[in-house]
């Protein structure tokens, strides 16, 4: 699986060749730095450590800025193993978008989702809550319901949907497709919404 980590600027729109109007995602991909390179002799599968965004000098200790000055860089904020990769590079050198992505690939994108806080079961879950407020319903309409029976099981079953803390989570969308890469800017855009707040840190994986 060849991969990228970037991060989520905004969503945009463009037109197609054909004048369809696209939505899309835009993702700042500067060029990963290679920073561990693993081979079946030595781990027994092959796979490419990237990295990417600068991270405070004084917040890494001896072994985590020796690790990077082997690949003659600086700490990075994000690092992460791309498996059984197409795309071998030496340690110390870069992946870009474009050696990687081309306009058109199908693509998955990962990343936590937006967190909302403590929240009911409408939001969180997508209840209709209690439609008709008349027979003496009063203040039920966002409510959750009924929990459990009484006399058997006599509990609330595990997993129930209820409320609570809502988003945060790591979310994986798949199958997306690349819409338009600008090289130059080190940007790609991808058609659709992918998980996270604008300058959060998502990893697209080529399908």
């Amino acid at each position: 699986m060849n991969g990228i980590i970037g991060t989520k600027v905004g969503m945009t729109s463009i037109y197609s060749a054909d004048g369809k109007y696209i939505a899309c995602t835009v993702v700042e991909a500067s060029p990963n730095v290679v920073t561990q390179v693993k081979s079946d002799d030595s781990d027994g599968y092959n796979a490419l450590q990237l990295s990417y965004g600068d991270a405070k000098t004084k917040s890494a200790n001896k072994a985590i800025t020796g690790h990077y000055q082997a690949a003659n860089t600086t700490p990075k904020k994000k690092s992460l193993e791309f498996r059984d990769t197409a795309i071998m590079k030496q340690l110390g050198e870069t992946v870009s978008i474009s050696d990687i992505f081309n306009e058109g690939d199908t693509v998955h994108a990962s990343g936590v989702s937006k967190g909302k806080g403590f929240q009911g079961v409408i939001k969180r879950h997508g209840f209709g809550g209690v439609q008709n407020s008349t027979h003496g319903q009063h203040n039920r309409l966002r409510a959750p319901g009924s929990i459990g029976a009484s006399s058997y099981p006599s509990k609330v079953v595990k997993g129930l949907r209820m409320a609570g803390q809502c988003g945060g989570n790591q979310v994986k969308v798949k199958n997306l497709k690349v819409a338009k890469i600008v090289a130059d800017k080190n940007l790609i855009l991808i058609k659709g919404a992918i998980p996270g707040h604008n300058g959060s840190i998502v990893v697209i994986e080529k399908k």
